[in-house]
């Protein structure tokens, strides 16, 4: 009996050790901090000036640090996103889609413009005192410079891409004596200082820089717009813990929203980004950039006349415009 009392001792003993180790290895550690990638549309010194109070209320709200990480890149955004470097981001369509198809991403929520309108173009620019067309421009004589955005932006490279120099054949690289890659504000800064001849750009980022420096009206001018686009959307990982959704969407369908000085001044930092408000949103938001990368593709494959991917583009391109009319005969008008 005594020696069954002992066995019973031990087991319980080591029951009692081998159960909190049990009960911490399924508990999850509360989240504490937050990683929230910002679009590299400008140097990433003023996006930190800009962001930061807005950064300061989203702690405020939700109750965790919110960590800012400034990409160089587009790319850098999504990858950040693949490793679980970042939790949420706000992203260009394209990178957008790309952080939804290899990150793990979601969209959850976009924005729309101060304005209260929706969607933004693309713009092909030239400096002022320049007398360049369009039709100059796309002699593809190699005597011109030329800036383009990120790989991933929309408005930077697919919209030009997809609306202007895929359906004439054009490849920018062998039209354009130079080709430079950056953001939207170097790009905007170089045509209006006479460093770039032409360069691609958007409605979006030249409003906000005509709104700090007056100035740059006189310094640049429009030859092409293209198609209106969507808002940008904010993309957070599908596995981010329920809670940790749950807050931040609140934060974002809430902020700015509403009457009164404190709805009044998170309006005004929103408008220093050009941001208007954010609206609930998913991965649908995504179809139109969808189509236009479809339709990029298709149409140099018909240019470069290959029948096996012309076919295959016009199928995949074919399902995505399915897609958005089913989608459009399900939502209200």
């Amino acid at each position: 009996m005594k020696c069954l009392t002992l066995l019973r001792s031990a087991l319980a003993a080591a029951l009692l050790v081998a159960l909190p180790s049990v009960v911490l290895a399924q508990a999850k550690a509360p989240v504490k901090t937050v990683n929230f990638s910002i679009l590299a549309t400008e140097s990433s010194t003023s996006l930190q000036s800009f962001w930061a109070p807005i950064i300061a209320d989203m702690e405020k709200q939700t109750g965790y640090k919110i960590k800012p990480f400034y990409g160089s890149n587009y790319t850098a955004l999504i990858e950040a996103m693949r490793f679980k470097q970042t939790d949420l981001g706000w992203f260009s369509n394209q990178s957008g889609l790309e952080a939804v198809r290899r990150s793990g991403g979601e969209v959850f929520v976009r924005t729309f413009d101060p304005s209260g309108r929706d969607g933004y173009r693309s713009l092909i620019i030239v400096p002022a005192k320049s007398n360049l067309t369009l039709d100059q421009v796309l002699k593809c004589d190699k005597s011109l410079n030329f800036g383009i955005g990120d790989a991933k932006s929309t408005s930077g490279t697919l919209a030009p891409m997809t609306y202007l120099f895929a359906p004439r054949g054009i490849k920018p690289t062998e039209c354009f004596k130079t080709v430079r890659t950056a953001n939207h504000q170097a790009n905007l800064f170089a045509v209006a200082r006479g460093v770039l001849d032409v360069a691609t750009n958007n409605s979006t980022a030249v409003n906000l820089q005509k709104d700090r420096d007056s100035s740059i009206n006189d310094a640049i001018r429009i030859i092409w717009t293209s198609p209106p686009l969507p808002e940008d959307p904010i993309v957070w990982r599908k596995d981010l813990d329920p809670q940790v959704k749950a807050r931040l969407r609140k934060f974002f369908e809430s902020y700015g929203q509403g009457t009164g000085p404190d709805a009044a001044r998170q309006r005004a930092l929103l408008s220093k980004v050009s941001i208007g408000g954010f609206k609930p949103a998913d991965n649908s938001h995504l179809l139109p950039v969808r189509e236009m990368e479809a339709t990029e593709i298709y149409l140099v494959a018909k240019e470069d006349g290959d029948a096996a991917k012309i076919a295959a583009a016009q199928k995949v391109l074919a399902g995505i415009q399915a897609e958005r009319k089913a989608l459009a005969g399900r939502t209200p008008k």
